[in-house]
């Protein structure tokens, strides 16, 4: 099972930590682009396979995972096959998307610069 982060938790580790934990937003694409974390990388969860090598190469990073609120299942999802890939410190922000908002933090809308300087990664 994977480990859980609270918004309160991330929040201290993204203002703390150096390098601060990696964040992937498990969403289609539309999501993703209506708004995401801030930095966030965008990694739907059908397609983790495919390009977490390409996007996050070091397995031991601090990754966290997550997708619109504690009932949608992509992060956990994209989370378990992080982990079975072998990246060893993944967890899920369960809340997701919509507890960040409603928390009033702010959010980047459009591709971001993880996405852009990536052109055709998803295609």
């Amino acid at each position: 099972m994977t480990r859980t982060i609270s918004r309160e938790q991330l929040q201290a580790e993204i203002a703390i930590l150096k390098p601060a934990p990696v964040l992937i937003e498990a969403l289609p694409e539309k999501y993703f682009l209506d708004g995401h974390l801030p930095g966030a990388l965008h990694l739907p969860h059908d397609q983790v396979r495919r390009l977490a090598l390409r996007l996050l190469p070091d397995k031991g990073a601090a990754i966290v995972a997550y997708c619109a609120s504690k009932t949608c299942q992509n992060s956990h999802i994209a989370a378990e096959t992080l982990r079975a890939m072998g990246y060893t410190s993944v967890r899920v922000y369960a809340e997701g998307k919509q507890d960040w908002i409603e928390a009033g933090l702010p959010i980047e809308k459009g591709p971001g610069v993880h996405h852009a300087a990536r052109p055709g990664l998803l295609a």
